[in-house]
């Protein structure tokens, strides 16, 4: 299984973005995944820097490292044939490092476009089209295309790298596998559900990426890191169908007030044992999945979180 790192632009400004992810790469993670968000989950947070500057940034800063957006939605505030020329792009800075992850998106992000936020069905149908228009681009040649919720005009795509540049996708359920696993080279889930890999296996795609990603709150007082993670990410555990919908920071502050420390602690591995985080994993390990990346939460732990992941976590998990 390859490990990865979280670039949380939602709890960490863009230069300590950079380098955290140079120190990552030292560390010895495998691959390192950047969210895509225009706020923060909580005011808490704040933070939101643009994820494709850092994503330039961290491609000339690291050498090694897998580079990958987790996850961009396509379909709002960027149109699909832009996704298309901006991860390329980034796969030429990276010489072939890059993994476009794509999602249906939530409406805490998209909503600053003014354009509505439509139900989950054609969330999916957006995604689908916007998915197929950059499969096209990266194919190369002209592009034209007419569909329900995108038109696209004799566009092309006039700097590709020489690996066409990997898909992933987000998915929840049969509804979202039997949409996106024809179009994707990677499967990507928040949740270590076995379910959804065996659908994904089903719909032909065995021998594919499965990659995962799971919060953790190291750090060496326990009763702190459960306070941190209570502060900072308690409007997880709203679960993905909720929090696609709410709009605001402040819709999220309401839906966690009743989560407490001890409500998170039960979900987060938290504190500076290395065994809570390695079953975290191995639960995504056990469900199949190839890649699972961690999210430390919190930007003050950051550097120490770094040199725990060297020296114990890493190792721990190899």
């Amino acid at each position: 299984m390859q490990i990865g790192y979280t670039l949380m632009t939602e709890q960490s400004g863009p230069k300590d973005l950079v380098r955290y992810a140079q120190r990552a790469e030292r560390a010895g993670f495998d691959f390192e995944v950047i969210s895509d968000h225009y706020f923060p989950w909580l005011d808490e947070q704040g933070h939101a820097s643009y994820a494709w500057a850092v994503l330039g940034a961290v491609s000339q800063l690291t050498d090694r490292v897998e580079l990958m957006t987790y996850v961009t939605c396509p379909t709002m505030r960027y149109h699909p044939a832009v996704v298309a020329q901006k991860a390329a792009t980034i796969a030429l800075l990276s010489d072939d490092r890059f993994t476009l992850g794509l999602g249906a998106g939530e409406n805490l992000n998209e909503h600053v476009v003014a354009a509505g936020w439509p139900p989950v069905n054609i969330r999916h149908e957006m995604l689908v089209e916007a998915t197929t228009i950059i499969r096209a681009l990266f194919d190369g040649g002209y592009v034209n295309f007419a569909g329900t919720h995108f038109r696209v005009d004799s566009a092309k795509l006039w700097d590709l790298p020489v690996r066409r540049v990997p898909i992933g996708t987000a998915v929840s359920g049969a509804q979202s596998v039997k949409a996106l696993a024809p179009l994707a080279d990677a499967m990507i889930a928040v949740e270590p559900q076995a379910e959804l890999v065996d659908l994904w296996k089903q719909a032909g795609n065995g021998d594919q990426r499965k990659i995962g990603q799971v919060p953790i709150c190291w750090g060496p007082d326990k009763d702190k890191a459960v306070e941190v993670a209570h502060q900072q990410f308690r409007w997880f555990g709203g679960g993905w169908k909720v929090n696609a919908e709410l709009p605001s920071t402040a819709g999220f502050a309401a839906a966690s007030q009743f989560v407490t420390p001890d409500d998170v602690a039960e979900s987060i591995p938290c504190g500076p044992e290395v065994e809570p985080i390695v079953q975290a994993v191995n639960a995504f390990r056990g469900a199949g999945f190839t890649d699972v990346a961690v999210i430390q939460v919190g930007d003050d732990t950051q550097d120490d979180f770094l040199d725990f992941a060297r020296s114990e976590l890493l190792p721990a998990l190899s």
